[in-house]
């Protein structure tokens, strides 16, 4: 895929490479998404991302030196002028990255119904009783979260609960390949302050709960931020599912761009659970109720 093409929704500075207009450089191709330097291959795109313990810029060099097609940066870095390796600037290279891998993978979101569930609690929980709901009604759904990533009958062990955008643009890939018509994944808040779920719009959006959790060094500074951050998925997604009973909800709401249903036990609920009765008998535990 030609990097005029990956970089079509994003704004970039062209630091090297082609010719005075930039014209010959853009039309660069490039065989694969790289953002770890151990992976770098011939033809690729390397992304220099900066970590808490790592550096993806103190790659540069070595990137242009095993033929990399193309490095997107966010500083200056030391590699030769005038070579045929093309350097990108961006603002913010994780930023940048989730919409490149939307591109290189021909946007696979559009070809599902996508939804986020956010919370301190039960958005593992609230992914499965989700997955199970549509896949009853014939609706082929993956999943993931936590615990795995499921596609079809595959189950694959995960490792962040919310991917990487490289990685979650690549598994929706799957998905949509595999037939899937729907996905359902947690959407941590640290995904969200990282940029993980940019680069498509959520169809669905779903907040469960908001406790004091996840503040600390390498988290969030304090509870104002982990809140903000749980509520940029109300900015990335097109219709809203939240909880109406817990006394957050303005802060998660703060700043939000879509439509709204609520659910819970209060009146004001658009979607308000009645007449409550615990379940419990072999191989079963939950709750009974109606809506009103």
């Amino acid at each position: 895929m030609k990097l005029e093409e990956l970089f079509k929704e994003i704004s970039y500075e062209l630091v090297n490479g082609g010719d005075d207009k930039g014209v010959s450089a853009m039309q660069t191709e490039v065989k694969e998404l790289v953002n770890d330097s151990r992976k770098l291959q011939e033809g690729c795109l390397f992304l220099c991302i900066r970590g808490s313990n790592f550096d993806g810029h103190t790659k540069a060099f070595e990137a242009f030196a095993r033929k990399a097609a193309a490095i997107v940066v966010e500083e200056e870095v030391e590699i030769p002028k005038n070579t045929q390796t093309v350097v990108i600037r961006v603002k913010d290279t994780r930023y940048a990255m989730a919409f490149i891998a939307a591109a290189f993978y021909s946007h696979p979101a559009k070809e599902l119904t996508t939804i986020g569930i956010t919370g301190t609690k039960g958005k593992t929980t609230t992914t499965y009783l989700v997955k199970n709901m549509l896949e009853n009604a014939g609706i082929k759904t993956g999943l993931i979260g936590t615990i795995e990533m499921i596609v079809g009958e595959e189950h694959f062990p995960a490792s962040n609960t919310t991917p990487e955008s490289l990685s979650l643009q690549r598994d929706f890939r799957r998905m949509a390949d595999a037939g899937m018509k729907a996905v359902v994944m947690e959407v941590s808040s640290q995904a969200l302050m990282m940029h993980r779920t940019q680069g498509f719009l959520f169809d669905m959006g779903i907040f469960t709960n908001i406790e004091p959790d996840h503040i600390g060094p390498n988290e969030h500074k304090d509870f104002a931020e982990y809140m903000h951050c749980k509520g940029l998925l109300f900015q990335q997604c097109k219709h809203g599912i939240v909880n109406a009973d817990d006394e957050h909800l303005p802060q998660i709401l703060e700043g939000h761009t879509c439509d709204l249903t609520t659910f819970g036990l209060g009146d004001g609920a658009d979607l308000k659970a009645e007449a409550l009765a615990y379940m419990h008998k072999p191989g079963e535990l939950g709750v009974y109720f109606d809506t009103k």
